[in-house]
């Protein structure tokens, strides 16, 4: 299996102007480029693949007006337009939106192929530069990296991905299972009735944000108080983000340790964010992100992760009977069963439902019907 090792390094005064060229150029041959099929489509009604694109760059290169682009590697520069290829698959599968503009003020990255890098005695080395990168190593590679990309975050931290091959080692077998129901007072209950709790890390920070962000807005457009201002925000965003997932790791990483079936439902984030009342809750849970660490995790272990079906009333079901109320308000979190009367938490209950459901379909490979 392929997996992804992310290092922080801190460069050079030559090599933060080496990056912050590199960054440039892939941001501009991005750009131009996509104007370029764009234009080209809704003009002449051309349809431009990767290679016409590839030979427009080396097209721009000759240009005296754009010579400035043989000052990089054009390995990034290439990359760049593979990615952009990628992104116009998906866009045209119905699978994400039409590719999008870069901007200078989000996250940078490049990335380096084998010829763009040198990995030799534990030190890494990029093309065009003649040391080696100051990475904090805090764990061992397993492998030469096949592929590194080079990044640089709104904060204006730098990070290397080396992209290594590595032999997954499988847990030992155990014979406990669980079922979990996410939501927004807790991360998640197990079926045991344990709760996480909800960290809320965007209301920890919220009136610290807050203040930042109104600075901001009373800053010159252009000026360096503006920039240093966002740089402020920018810090904040991100410790949110590093705590989210910090967070995340943890608990998945104990779910998958202790547990041989890991049982979740099947959410559809993208449509339930779109409530304006729950929508920073929701965003904040980060609950795609949970699930997809619980995959890819259970997978390198060797454990099974069995997402139901969405439509499965996992909540308004009676774990004890299997009696299901035609409807349950969102407010009612204690209630009982008319036809056992057996009393239940309501997240509780979901997750009991949702393991039985998630054993099922693991048993009979079938999707279990409402």
């Amino acid at each position: 299996m392929k997996r992804a090792y992310k290092y922080r390094f801190y460069p050079t005064p030559d090599q933060v102007e080496l990056l912050a060229q590199t960054f440039g150029c892939v941001r501009f041959v991005y750009n131009s480029i996509l104007r370029w099929r764009t234009d080209a489509y809704y003009e002449r009604q051309e349809k431009v693949g990767y290679i016409q694109a590839n030979a427009r760059l080396t097209a721009l290169k000759k240009e005296p007006e754009f010579a400035w682009l043989n000052d990089v590697s054009c390995v990034p520069l290439q990359q760049s337009l593979r990615h952009q290829q990628s992104a116009f698959s998906n866009f045209f599968a119905g699978r994400s939106a039409y590719p999008a503009f870069k901007s200078k003020r989000h996250k940078q990255a490049a990335e380096l192929t084998a010829s763009a890098f040198k990995y030799r005695d534990g030190k890494l080395y990029m093309a065009k530069s003649k040391t080696s990168l100051d990475v904090r190593w805090s764990r061992p590679l397993p492998c030469a990296p096949s592929t590194v990309t080079i990044s640089k975050d709104a904060p204006g931290r730098y990070f290397v991905s080396c992209l290594c091959e590595f032999e997954p080692a499988s847990l030992p077998i155990t014979a406990k299972t669980v079922g979990i129901d996410v939501g927004l007072k807790d991360l998640f209950v197990t079926d045991t009735g344990f709760k996480t709790g909800n960290p809320r890390h965007t209301a920890k920070y919220a009136k610290r944000l807050t203040l930042l962000q109104r600075r901001l807005s009373k800053k010159q457009k252009g000026s360096k108080n503006r920039a240093k201002a966002r740089t402020k925000v920018a810090r904040i965003h991100a410790k949110i983000s590093d705590c989210r997932l910090d967070g995340l790791h943890k608990l998945s990483r104990k779910l998958i340790n202790e547990n041989q079936v890991v049982c979740v439902e099947s959410l559809k984030v993208k449509n339930m964010i779109r409530n304006p009342k729950l929508s920073r809750a929701i965003a904040d849970a980060g609950w795609s992100e949970f699930v997809r660490q619980l995959q890819y995790k259970g997978e390198w272990a060797g454990r099974s992760v069995v997402a139901i079906d969405q439509f499965f009333p996992s909540t308004k079901r009676c774990s004890a009977c299997g009696h299901t109320l035609p409807k349950l308000a969102l407010n009612v979190r204690l209630w009982t069963c008319p036809e056992c009367a057996a009393t239940h938490d309501r997240d509780v209950n979901a997750a009991k439902n949702i393991k039985a459901a998630g054993l099922a379909v693991l048993a009979c490979g079938e999707s279990v019907n409402p």
